[in-house]
């Protein structure tokens, strides 16, 4: 039988005040309960530890012995049960995110600051990538919570739609599309086309919708970031199909927008998280403010 965190606690007692009665009164216990605890401890170690006589109790020379790693074990519990707290009261603790580049600039900087407001002490881990390695990073449980688009069916991750986008057409200023109030694909499909790379996933949403509706897109450049984008696109090099909500990651400065249709495209921005294992406190925190912020999150 293993030595109980309560016998070496009534252990050290007994070591620290030289007295079964004392020792009793500070840890709230019986004289008999003591005695019952001290002598369970010395039959799971194999022999006695106090030599008790009418001039007190004293530790024996095994008992002495046992003294510094009885103070150690008792130390390492506390401090083991004292971080434990902590993390559970989200006083310590991480929390890594991955999220897609329109969701980290527009989305999850005021996401942040209210979760470093309420939780000071827990560092964040953010990965700017793209949709593909969102849902490799939470599959693999590298990261606790992906923002992006839906993954393709996983066993590993459960993901939850929170926010519905839409394509819209950006043109420069001044531009004939922009003298509509909505622009049809076939439409926007005329001009020269600033495009992202067929890494994305808007450009992999865009490229169903030519294939399913038997369209030519004629990609004068194709480009990696949508900021790069939206500034060729302000240049007057061409146009471009993105989301609505990328808006909140580059400059409107010499752009105009028109909602895209025929058809209408909704992209559904969600949260993904590992099905097979719980969140931790702290990440389930930052969850439980991922959809307190989301109704707030429109272009």
């Amino acid at each position: 039988m293993q030595p109980s965190i309560r016998q070496l606690k009534s252990f050290l007692a007994i070591a620290d005040l030289g007295s079964f009665v004392e020792a009793a009164e500070r840890l709230h216990m019986s004289q008999p309960a003591l005695s019952i605890s001290i002598r369970k401890l010395e039959q799971a170690v194999g022999g006695v530890l106090f030599n008790r006589s009418p001039r007190g109790v004293q530790l024996t020379p095994e008992g002495k012995f046992f003294l510094p790693t009885a103070r150690r074990l008792v130390a390492d519990w506390e401090t083991a049960l004292g971080d434990l707290g902590e993390l559970f009261t989200k006083q310590r603790g991480k929390v890594t995110l991955a999220a897609l580049p329109t969701l980290t600039a527009g989305f999850l900087p005021a996401v942040l600051a209210d979760y470093r407001h309420r939780y000071p002490n827990i560092a964040i881990n953010v990965h700017d990538v793209l949709a593909g390695q969102v849902d490799e990073l939470v599959s693999k449980q590298r990261a606790d919570i992906g923002l992006s688009v839906c993954p393709l069916a996983s066993e590993t991750t459960h993901f939850e739609p929170l926010i519905e986008d839409h394509f819209v057409a950006v043109c420069p200023h001044g531009h004939p599309l922009l003298e509509h109030q909505k622009v049809s694909w076939q439409e926007l499909l005329r001009h020269p086309v600033i495009a992202l790379s067929r890494l994305s996933s808007t450009r992999q949403a865009i490229e169903r919708v030519i294939q399913e509706n038997d369209m030519q897109m004629d990609v004068m450049c194709e480009v990696s970031q949508i900021g790069t984008a939206g500034r060729m696109v302000a240049a007057g090099l061409g146009v471009s199909a993105l989301p609505s909500l990328s808006f909140r990651q580059i400059s409107a400065e010499g752009l105009g927008w028109r909602p895209l249709i025929t058809p209408y495209v909704p992209r559904i921005l969600g949260v993904s998280t590992p099905s097979r294992t719980l969140l931790s406190s702290a990440a389930t925190a930052m969850l439980d403010l991922i959809r307190e912020h989301a109704p707030t999150y429109r272009l």
